[in-house]
Parts: structure tokens; C-alpha cells; sequence
């Protein structure tokens, strides 16, 4: 094995931990952690935040999911 070929198979490995089957949330997260980050540098208590985006992220795939069942 190359090392190009490792590289693409470390690089494949942590695209598919992360992202995982729904780009949308693993979006979502990241966005969440960029505002929470954002909020703190500003002085704000913002430890809610991460919290309160992965409880929604999950209601909107699991509504994503249940209706993509049902057709």
C-alpha cells in the first residue's frame, strides 16, 4: 500500500465517522460548535447551545427519516 492510498483510505475513514449516513447533521453540529465558539469569544454563556442543536438536529432526521418510510 502507497502512502497516497493511506492517506485516502485515513481521509475516507474520517469522512464516514463524522459525516456518517446524513451530511445535514453533521453540518448542523458544526455550525453549532462555530456559534457556541463565536458566543463565549463575545462574553456571552453559551454552553447551551451545543446541547440544544443536537436535540433539534435529531427531531428534524428522525422526521426526515419516518417520512421518507412512508412513501
Amino acid at each position: 500500500m502507497n502512502a497516497l492510498s493511506a492517506l485516502r483510505s485515513f481521509a475516507r475513514f474520517w469522512y464516514d465517522f463524522i459525516v456518517g449516513d446524513d451530511w445535514r447533521v453533521a453540518l448542523g453540529v458544526a455550525v453549532s460548535l462555530a456559534a457556541t465558539w463565536g458566543l463565549t469569544r463575545a462574553g456571552l454563556n453559551a454552553w447551551w447551545l451545543p446541547a440544544l442543536a443536537v436535540a433539534a438536529l435529531l427531531g428534524l432526521s428522525l422526521a426526515r427519516v419516518v417520512k421518507a418510510a412512508r412513501r
